[in-house]
């Protein structure tokens, strides 16, 4: 009989190696269009540091959980737990962002040009540098006290206070600051995806209303799925992917944090349900960037 490890080591093999694939060849995209001096769309910004932040929590989180399913277990000390957990929890931080921030950004660029929102437009599009860069900053300083939690298993295991993540240990909550900072970090991931919810919502509004007004030319000229009607499939998939495995994550982590006696099944589902939104975000964000740029 297969052992669940393996198992879930080909699955962890197989996420990573999807995942790292995809954003890869998205970055190397970019990296070609400045080379070959194709105009930079307003949002590349946030593709480019969302495709970053997700190859950071493959790199990561995948790498070590995969080499833990497989039986290894003593291969980080105590700095390399530190790190790679800071990092980790550093860009999930700044994918959860950077997503909600290219929906809001996608949501004002798809709306009328009109004289009400052209000078709007024009501003939003100066402050997509600073909300990039402030994106990461405050995930950095956020996460600043995730190393004084994280230790090595060795340590960990000399010591009842800290938890068991089958290749690095953390600190069990005891006290009420660190209950404190748990719910700081659960809010600010609660304010991105209702930030994504209410842009995405947004845009699929006016297209909605877009393609009411078009509805008879694209009836004669085009008898297929209208431009709209694709990127309002396109918008509604992205988010639906978003808020369900970002939802499972947080509750899985939860679990993690809290109870008591925890499992080697949670620990594998909860990194399992963390990693397939950077794993299937590339795919996803290829059809989505397109539709609703060539539609702005």
């Amino acid at each position: 009989m297969i052992s669940t490890d393996l198992v879930m080591g080909i699955i962890f093999v197989s996420q990573t190696t999807l995942g790292m694939m995809g954003n890869s060849a998205l970055l190397c995209c970019f990296i070609i269009n400045e080379f070959s001096g194709i105009k930079a769309r307003p949002t590349d910004l946030i593709v480019k540091s969302l495709t970053c932040a997700n190859f950071m929590v493959l790199l990561c989180k995948g790498i070590p959980q995969t080499m833990a399913a497989f039986g290894w277990t003593y291969f980080l000390d105590t700095i390399a737990c530190k790190l790679v957990f800071y990092f980790h929890r550093v860009a999930r931080g700044v994918s959860l962002g950077s997503t909600a921030l290219l929906s809001f950004f996608q949501a004002i660029m798809i709306t009328p040009r009109n004289a009400k929102y052209k000078h709007f437009k024009a501003r939003a599009y100066n402050v997509i540098g600073p909300s990039v860069n402030m994106c990461w900053s405050l995930q950095m300083v956020l996460n600043a006290f995730i190393p004084v939690l994280v230790t090595d298993l060795g340590d960990g295991k000399n010591c009842t206070d800290f938890r068991d993540l089958l290749y690095c240990a953390v600190a069990k909550p005891h006290n009420l600051t660190y209950a404190l900072y748990v719910i700081l970090l659960g809010s600010s991931d609660v304010m991105c995806l209702v930030l994504m919810i209410w842009a995405s919502g947004s845009m699929v509004l006016v297209l909605l209303k877009h393609k009411q007004r078009v509805q008879y030319m694209h009836r004669v000229l085009c008898p297929k799925s209208s431009p709209e009607t694709r990127a309002t499939q396109t918008i509604l998939v992205l988010v639906s992917s978003f808020v369900l495995f970002y939802t499972a994550s947080g509750i899985l982590t939860m679990c993690l944090t809290f109870v008591n006696g925890t499992s080697r099944g949670l620990v594998h589902a909860s990194v399992a349900t963390a990693a397939c939104f950077p794993a299937l975000c590339p795919f996803l964000l290829i059809k989505h960037h397109t539709l609703v740029t060539r539609l702005c």
